[in-house]
């Protein structure tokens, strides 16, 4: 990247953080004020909470003219927080980053170095998960090496969505709408040249994790099915497999039909019908119903997000209405 930098953005979502947002932000204005050659935007994207996250916010605003604040009608959701604050930067380059302080704001330098390299998308990858679950841990591992096992695209193990990318990515990001979105499999299909950047973890300054068991498994659900249609030809095996276990079962219904005076009349057919049929039909329209309702959000072509209230745009609160002519938030301010 050459040396005239003038701007990069900060996107911070924020879901219930009264705890820990004014930390985060003192520790984002001391990196990014110690960036040479740069100045930066901080963007905290309010996802429908339910504390005083939106005042604190507010104050804070009020006093640094760096800082945006975009708040949510409802909560819509982490990416879709994410999402609006990548359509609404207007940096070089873009730094996602979760208010949280479990990924380091001290590491956006390194991104920035590698930035400047040449780099067009600079990701952080976790070495070392502290202050979690053992259960979490090796879930998150088992996951990351299953998505990457079934996706059509290589996804970089043990990732977030801590990272930065160039204007020209986010650019080609905002043109894809999908509704079911894992921005970090988006940016990887995008694919343009790409660096990993080692970091450790840290544990949750304050606050409780947004993402609980359930969540997290909606979350790998929507990562698994909009990279891959592989579920798909796994329902084939497992049709397969279900016909071994029915053949299994039509001898064994036989042997006891022929060789042993333990048997009801009908119960050999309707033993084999139900073990044949059964199985494979329920697997089967299990995953072709999990594309078939996804494929139905897509087309009620609904916004991704409803904004309420946005804070330190100015003249830029125009964006709102010039964001992708389809998906363009609603400004319900």
């Amino acid at each position: 990247m050459n040396d005239d930098i003038s701007l990069i953005s900060v996107v911070i979502p924020c879901l219930n953080e009264e705890a820990v947002i004014k930390e985060t932000h003192r520790r984002l204005t001391n990196v990014m004020s110690a960036v040479k050659k740069c100045d930066y935007e901080l963007i905290y994207v309010d996802d429908g909470s339910t504390d005083r996250t939106r005042e604190l916010l507010r104050v804070i605003q009020h006093s640094d003219p760096r800082v945006r604040v975009v708040g949510f009608s409802r909560n819509f959701g982490h990416q879709f927080a994410v999402t609006a604050g990548i359509d609404v930067a207007l940096g070089e380059a873009v730094v996602l980053i979760d208010a949280d302080l479990q990924d380091p704001p001290e590491i956006i330098q390194t991104m920035i170095e590698h930035w400047w390299k040449g780099y067009q998308v600079a990701y952080a990858q976790r070495v070392r998960r502290a202050g979690e679950t053992v259960f979490k841990r090796w879930t998150a591992m088992a996951f990351y090496r299953l998505l990457n096992r079934l996706s059509d695209v290589p996804i970089p193990l043990d990732t977030g969505d801590f990272r930065l990318m160039d204007r020209t990515v986010v650019d080609v990001l905002r043109n894809m709408h999908e509704r079911d979105r894992f921005l970090r499999g988006m940016i990887s299909w995008l694919g343009f040249r790409q660096i990993a950047v080692p970091y450790e973890r840290s544990p949750r300054f304050a606050g409780e994790t947004k993402y609980p068991l359930a969540r997290m498994l909606k979350f790998a659900t929507d990562g698994l099915l909009s990279f891959s249609v592989k579920p798909l030809r796994v329902s084939i095996w497992i049709g397969f497999l279900a016909s071994v276990v029915a053949l299994s079962g039509i001898l064994y219904a036989l042997i006891m039909r022929l060789l042993t005076d333990i048997w009801v009349p009908g119960w050999t057919a309707l033993f084999i019908a139900v073990m044949f049929l059964g199985g494979v039909q329920l697997v089967a329209l299990g995953v072709i119903g999990e594309y078939l309702g996804r494929t139905y959000a897509e087309v009620k072509r609904r916004p991704l997000y409803v904004v309420q209230e946005q804070l330190g745009f100015g003249d830029r609160a125009k964006l709102y209405s010039e964001i992708s002519p389809k998906d363009h938030p609603t400004n319900a301010s």
